[in-house]
């Protein structure tokens, strides 16, 4: 353990020279209390010890077995993954480092008069596995606002960028041209110590988070305001700035809703497409910058996290068709008309869950709460009352449930951003606070790149074969 303590000592020593030239240093947002980042360093050496006596014990242990008609069926279920932040119960649903969407609605850190849980609070939690106290979150909250600022070459390439080009494409490309800045690829071509990597994959991380408030709200602005931005307030939460960068800082119900959606949307275990993307590309040694924007091309797709969009255009497809009856005989009626067609019903089903999906619930919970006359919020009640029968007696769907995707858009557009293009956005800016911990860890932990095996057709029958005999 003496040469694990020395490692960590040097890292925090090289910590602090990172800091003195990126920002104004950790201690100057803080209390006494340990930063983020020294609360890392504090807790790397047990886990690289606890995974260290973990393998030698139990190395060899067959932890499942893989069918073949899972190797054709994109490798659903099959264990290989290692995902510290969240697990995904097919019952449960999600759970952060232990805790469910209501406990980190209940035990982290809120903003002062504010109720839903502040985001930079579960970035914290999904890093350490600690609940940070309210002072740290404080603290990380001015961290994030003092490195927000972009370089003049990437708002430049955003503002060349045309309103046609979908704003997810635009996003990743701000992202990419971030790695200008990357701390990790100009210490890797000096040849840092691979102990280390962590300590950059960490700064890049953070400047990475603390930026996509402006570059989300730079596109929003272009495509579809006037093109003018705010500046980010030191003195706000992670949230509030984006809302307020959007135009909806005003609205203290906006701002809740931000702290919420940034939260439950953050992580969902490391198989999705987005998360795992960017663990497979950083596995690489690629900067976060580069692996994030890897994992927002895949975000970007119809069935992960463009679905939020798709779901909205059928509601409102939905909600014309009905002429405004929303009665469970006309719903019936439209959705198995729809099943006829041969299309989907957007937004239930998951490749996972089997129950309602807990962040439609926390949606729910939330629209009740602010926004129960909404016609477009009692069209999303109505269609839950009626779908999971309607899908579950259609018989081509295992899991007939709502699924986040369900929800979100109905909020947004209650509070007047109507956008929907612009929705994953958003769901890109929470995505990167539950990928980016992994990323971090990954590199403390000196994760190898990945590299599954794989066989061709005719192998795969030559290897059944050989185990028929």
């Amino acid at each position: 353990m003496s040469a694990i303590r020395s490692i960590a000592q040097r890292t925090l020593r090289t910590q602090a020279q990172i800091s003195r030239v990126s920002f104004l240093g950790a201690r100057a947002y803080s209390t006494k209390e340990p930063t983020l980042k020294e609360r890392f360093a504090e807790l790397l050496p047990e886990k690289i010890e606890q995974i260290k006596q973990l393998k030698a014990e139990h190395g060899k242990t067959v932890i499942g077995e893989v069918l073949l008609e899972q190797a054709y069926g994109g490798m659903r279920g099959i264990k290989g993954l290692v995902w510290e932040g969240s697990v995904l119960d097919p019952i449960e649903g999600i759970r952060f480092r232990g805790r469910t969407i209501p406990d980190i609605q209940k035990e982290l850190p809120k903003a002062p008069g504010g109720n839903e849980p502040l985001p930079e609070a579960l970035f914290w939690l999904l890093l350490t596995g600690e609940v940070p106290t309210e002072a740290q979150t404080k603290a990380f909250s001015e961290e994030l606002a003092a490195r927000s600022a972009l370089p003049k070459h990437v708002e430049e390439l955003i503002d060349r960028s045309p309103a046609t080009l979908h704003p997810m494409a635009q996003f990743s490309i701000a992202v990419t041209a971030l790695e200008s800045e990357s701390q990790f690829a100009k210490a890797y071509a000096k040849g840092v110590n691979k102990k280390e990597y962590w300590v950059y994959t960490y700064e890049d991380s953070i400047d990475l988070i603390a930026k996509l408030p402006n570059i989300a709200a730079r596109i929003y602005k272009n495509v579809f305001k006037d093109g003018k931005v705010g500046s980010v307030d030191p003195s706000k939460d992670y949230s509030a700035n984006l809302a307020s960068l959007l135009g909806f800082g005003e609205n203290a119900e906006f701002v809740e809703l931000m702290r919420l959606y940034l939260s439950i949307h953050s992580d969902h275990e490391g198989g999705n497409v987005s998360a795992h993307t960017t663990h497979l590309v950083g596995s690489a040694l690629s900067s976060p910058f580069l692996s994030f924007a890897a994992g927002l091309n895949g975000l970007a797709g119809p069935l992960h996290g463009r679905a939020n969009q798709e779901v909205l255009e059928w509601l409102f497809e939905m909600k014309k068709g009905l002429g405004g009856d929303f009665s469970k005989e006309k719903i019936e009626k439209y959705l198995w008309d729809t099943l006829k067609a041969g299309r989907v019903v957007p937004g239930y089903g998951h490749a996972v869950l089997r129950k309602t999906d807990p962040r439609y619930t926390a949606q729910r919970e939330f629209a009740l709460k602010h926004l129960p006359d909404f016609d477009l919020f009692k069209l999303v009640s109505a269609i839950y009352e009626v779908a999971p029968v309607v899908l579950t007696e259609h018989g081509k769907t295992k899991n007939p449930w709502p699924n986040v995707d369900s929800h979100s858009g109905v909020l947004l557009q209650y509070y007047g951003l109507t956008e929907e293009s612009f929705y994953t956005v958003l769901f890109g800016v929470s995505r990167a606070l539950g990928v980016l911990p992994q990323l971090i860890i990954d590199r403390g932990l000196g994760a190898p790149i990945e590299r599954p095996k794989s066989f061709s057709t005719e192998k795969y029958i030559e290897l059944v074969k050989g185990l028929g005999k």
